[in-house]
């Protein structure tokens, strides 16, 4: 199984960027995907290329900062979980983390790209 994780401090409280990067409807805006859709539990989001993923939302704990989906419905995707996690280090930093653990493995490096990129975009988004 790939499993990645990239994660990187940002200067503002955790707080803030968990408005930002908590919002399931909202990933587009930081991550780079174009669009992104969500109904209920459901959530579809759309690559540059036009390939659509449904997910499962999993978690969704405003409280801990934790965000958790899976992929379903895929025929070359046999598991999938993404998490996305803020950790207050201090009242105005914290650290932004996205991990994703996936079968079959090679397709978890496409994803810690994209991660990588997404982590920058919010470091530059967010707002004390």
């Amino acid at each position: 199984m790939g499993s990645i994780r990239r994660s990187d401090f940002i200067a503002c409280s955790a707080d803030t960027v968990w408005a930002f990067v908590g919002q399931p409807e909202k990933l587009h805006e930081w991550f780079p995907i174009t669009s992104t859709r969500v109904e209920g539990n459901k959530r579809w989001i759309t690559l540059a290329g036009g390939i659509t993923f449904e997910e499962d939302i999993i978690t969704l704990d405003h409280d801990l900062r934790r965000f958790q989906y899976k992929i379903v419905n895929n025929p070359f995707i046999t598991f999938h979980l993404g998490t996305v996690d803020v950790v207050a280090d201090g009242p105005d930093r914290c650290l932004l983390m996205y991990s994703t653990d996936m079968e079959p493995e090679v397709l978890a490096l496409p994803i810690a790209g994209a991660a990588s990129i997404g982590i920058r975009k919010s470091q530059r988004n967010v707002r004390r």
